[in-house]
């Protein structure tokens, strides 16, 4: 990711979030009242998620698997592995061996 992106405002992220989710939902041909009530995110919460992008993150968990998008939720914050040929390998830690008396 590159600096422009993190200069993105948190509202400008959850309304992107919100308005592909409902690109999905409405390519799936699946009314807000349809979604509601398979993800058993209330009515409310999901118009408000859609106009103002504000919900829990247990709710928005939820729609993603009710609209078969739970796979999604993979690429958030997603560890790269770096890769340095002249690092030496380092050795698991393990621990101390307990003395006897």
């Amino acid at each position: 990711m590159s600096l422009v992106n993190n200069l993105i405002s948190p509202l400008d992220i959850r309304l992107g979030i919100a308005d592909r989710l409902k690109r999905i939902r409405l390519d799936q041909n699946v009314s807000q009242e349809q979604l509601a009530e398979r993800s058993g995110v209330s009515l409310g919460s999901l118009r408000r998620f859609e106009s103002k992008g504000e919900i829990s993150l247990k709710s928005l968990v939820r729609l993603a698997i009710s609209l078969n998008r739970a796979q999604d939720f993979d690429l958030l914050f997603q560890i790269e592995e770096e890769i340095d040929l002249f690092k030496p390998e380092s050795k698991p830690r393990q621990r101390a061996s307990r003395g006897t008396k």
